[in-house]
């Protein structure tokens, strides 16, 4: 495929992920719809997942402290690729003023760390367990990714790498654990 093919793909998959993605985001009112979509919006941030691994790090045992210790290490991980990912695709947001503190601190949308870190959480929930985490992180994440869209701070093709990417991650990380002798 020469460059003007290229470029006409790359038009053709931006036109589509603008097709499906504005019908999702949510208009301006009613207010509460958003707020709620907000909320959610931040209840994937890093810090949330940081504060409560830290949590079971303290008041769990050891297992809890192993769970823990591998999530963050997944997390920081995925932090770092997604960062770079975003330093080298460089794809803007969608247009909109909603999630200001996205936009400032991070202008770039593709992939979308969020999906990345649900998806991680999901897999590595349903490897370390237990059942009761793994089941309230499958009832959690889609609506929080899906959030992400509505509030207008994501394309769905942001999600769907993002995911992609998180799920690739987290099997490196336990393909690696297990080359270590290390047992999850």
């Amino acid at each position: 495929m020469g460059q003007g093919g290229a470029a006409a793909l790359r038009q053709r998959i931006r036109r589509f992920d603008h097709a499906v993605t504005l019908p999702l985001v949510l208009p301006r009112s009613p207010r509460a719809l958003r707020l709620v979509a907000t909320a959610l919006a931040h209840s994937g941030d890093l810090p949330v997942w940081i504060a409560l691994l830290a949590a079971a790090w303290w008041r769990g045992g050891p297992s809890w402290q192993m769970r823990a210790w591998v999530t963050g290490a997944g997390l920081a991980l995925l932090e770092v690729l997604v960062i770079g990912i975003k330093s080298l695709i460089r794809r803007q947001r969608p247009p909109g003023t909603d999630g200001l503190i996205y936009r400032k601190a991070d202008p770039y949308s593709f992939p979308s760390g969020h999906a990345a870190r649900a998806v991680l959480l999901i897999l590595l929930a349903l490897r370390l367990g237990p059942p009761s985490a793994f089941i309230a992180i499958v009832a959690w994440s889609p609506f929080m990714v899906l959030s992400r869209i509505a509030i207008g701070i994501h394309w769905v093709l942001d999600v769907a790498g993002g995911a992609l990417l998180g799920a690739l991650l987290t099997v490196a990380v336990l393909g690696g654990a297990s080359a270590l002798g290390i047992t999850l």
